[in-house]
């Protein structure tokens, strides 16, 4: 009888939860119909720029693509650390922001993408719809996966560091700036190195966007690398991943080597590492005139305004809440109103979807199955590889500061990309578009959990690790004791990132237009597809409400419980 109890409490959804959950989904549902109901007043042809393929127009391709990646991490990293930090520390908001949280990084995104740009179109000129549909898909790319580390951070922090702040009086923004940033410096730096690779995953999307008559291509390097691909011109697919991997090679050298450097300060540690990380281009602003004068007579003095300003503007202690009788009726009004709308929208999404005949709701439920068993074969497969190689990467400096920047490289390259050139081979062999989804998906989220992993292993105190040699404690127990321990927080956050991503790389992995061919599998994200492909917004809506469904229970049957157990039993202290 106590185990069944037990397992009922582990597996049941909490009420504020289940209650979030239920609101958000209804809302993005009402997002889609209303979406759905813009695009029909659309542009009915919508022509295109003219992607060239001289390697001349590269350079300018590749300024524009980081564009609009470093709009969208702005953005990204903005959301982060505002959302995160709201959800850790009110626990009110925590009951209903978490769930959002978990809804909004199951939704798949290529499917709302023909929804987003055909809306706006509708109300904006073309290409200022196009771009901003772009950064919007590469946001929804970056942020969630970061938003969950700093969330994560926040919530295991030692509580003798938040003793030791309370006790000399830190106010929020002091204990920001001095504990709760430091504390998650290393993990959300390679969260963001992480959002820069799953952001060029989505940008080859994001640029080539087509809807029928509608051409909805963006200059850069993804519409470049597809032109490529479509006209089977090798020269210029190598010229293009040639020139993709320059922009990464120099992203990574110049600033995120120098930030991972920058950041080995705060592990949480006594004694320093033998080998702590290197930088040749960190060594060079330190040891540049023009950095220290920069730092001393422009940098310094304007974190001290900012600090005297932050200081008096958020106080210690919240002050008690001015007397005087406040009217109610506000209160009562907005959720009501918020009700009704959510009520009406309801009502008319749900005229959509009972236009969905009975045969497609079966396929519906078929295409869950099999995309969830894809799901689960590629998350399996990410855990064997990633953990031991990460753990490698992250524990030995010497190792990381030669393989991190190839991981990196390999990381950033968009397997959309390549996919063809794999799918060529792959469907040759047994089991044809089914193993080489699977593929596809295990290229876009394998290294959501290898970074991840990575930042854990960065953040394992040496003196732990002297420790374990002291006590000459075996491999397996070494493993046992101190390093799957203190990787079970990030190995969480990992896992939910790649699950949800594995989820939404199924729309372009399950169905697949390249050189004139069509090929197509059983799955939820064929369907996502098909239905955008034909214009069939009903079908596009309870596909992919059905998706977020299946998404949102198995975060609340899995992985939220086991987000619990990494805040109540793994905690560095």
């Amino acid at each position: 009888m106590t185990t069944r109890r037990r397992l009922f409490e582990f597996i049941r959804p909490e009420r504020g939860p289940a209650l979030s959950d239920i609101v958000v989904i209804l809302a993005i549902g009402i997002l889609v119909y209303l979406g759905a109901r813009l695009a029909l007043n659309a542009p009915a042809v919508v022509r295109g720029p003219t992607i060239s393929l001289e390697p001349a127009v590269l350079p300018w391709y590749a300024l524009r693509s980081v564009i609009r990646m470093l709009a969208a991490y702005f953005l990204s990293l903005v959301f982060s650390l505002v959302y995160g930090y709201i959800a850790a520390y009110n626990r009110r908001a925590e009951r209903f922001m978490m769930p959002v949280l978990d809804v909004l990084q199951s939704v798949p995104i290529l499917s709302f993408l023909p929804v987003v740009l055909l809306s706006l179109s509708a109300i904006l000129p073309e290409r200022i719809a196009a771009e901003l549909a772009s950064i919007v898909l590469i946001f929804t790319s970056q942020a969630w996966n970061m938003t969950f580390n700093w969330y994560q951070s926040l919530t295991t922090i030692p509580n003798e560091l938040r003793e030791a702040s309370a006790i000399f009086r830190f106010n929020g923004w002091v204990r920001l700036k001095t504990l709760e940033l430091p504390f998650g410096a290393i993990g959300l730096i390679w969260n963001s190195m992480m959002s820069w690779a799953g952001g060029w995953f989505f940008l080859m999307a994001a640029e080539i966007f087509t809807v029928g008559q509608r051409d909805f291509r963006l200059p850069g390097l993804g519409a470049y690398l597809q032109e490529a691909a479509n006209q089977g011109n090798i020269t210029a697919i190598l010229w293009g991943v040639s020139t993709l991997v320059l922009v990464i090679v120099l992203l990574d050298q110049l600033v995120w080597r120098p930030l991972l450097v920058w950041a080995d300060k705060f592990k949480l540690e006594t004694v320093e590492s033998d080998f702590p990380p290197r930088s040749w281009f960190y060594d060079l602003l330190q040891n540049s005139r023009i950095w220290k004068w920069w730092s001393t007579h422009a940098w310094s003095p304007l974190v001290e305004q900012l600090d005297e300003r932050m200081v008096r503007a958020w106080p210690a202690e919240a002050p008690p809440t001015a007397g005087g009788r406040v009217r109610a009726w506000p209160f009562y009004l907005l959720p009501g109103i918020l009700i009704a709308g959510l009520a009406y929208g309801a009502f008319r999404a749900g005229e959509m979807l009972f236009m969905v005949p009975a045969a497609q709701w079966g396929a519906i439920g078929v295409g869950l199955l099999a995309t969830l068993l894809r799901v689960t074969i590629a998350l399996v497969i990410a855990l064997a590889w990633t953990v031991p190689v990460g753990v490698a990467i992250g524990t030995s400096p010497a190792v990381a500061n030669w393989v991190q920047p190839i991981v990196q490289i390999v990381a950033s390259v968009p397997a959309t990309a390549l996919f063809p050139v794999f799918l060529l081979f792959l469907t040759r062999i047994f089991g044809g578009l089914n193993v080489a989804s699977v593929f596809l998906m295990l290229m876009g989220t394998q290294w959501y959990v290898l970074f991840n992993i990575i930042a854990g292993a960065s953040a394992i105190p040496q003196d732990l690790k002297y420790t374990a040699s002291l006590l000459q404690l075996t491999s397996w127990e070494r493993w046992r004791l101190l390093i799957l321990p203190a990787l079970f927080p990030y190995l969480i956050t990992g896992a939910i990132t790649a699950s949800g991503g594995a989820w939404n790389a199924s729309i372009v992995a399950e169905h697949v237009e390249f050189g004139g061919r069509t090929l197509s599998t059983a799955g939820i994200g064929a369907l996502i597809a098909q239905a955008t492909a034909a214009g069939d917004y009903p079908l596009l809506l309870a596909a992919t409400l059905s998706m977020i469904v299946a998404v949102v229970f198995i975060n609340r049957v899995l992985w939220h419980r086991l987000y619990q157990v990494a805040q109540e039993r793994f905690r560095m202290e």
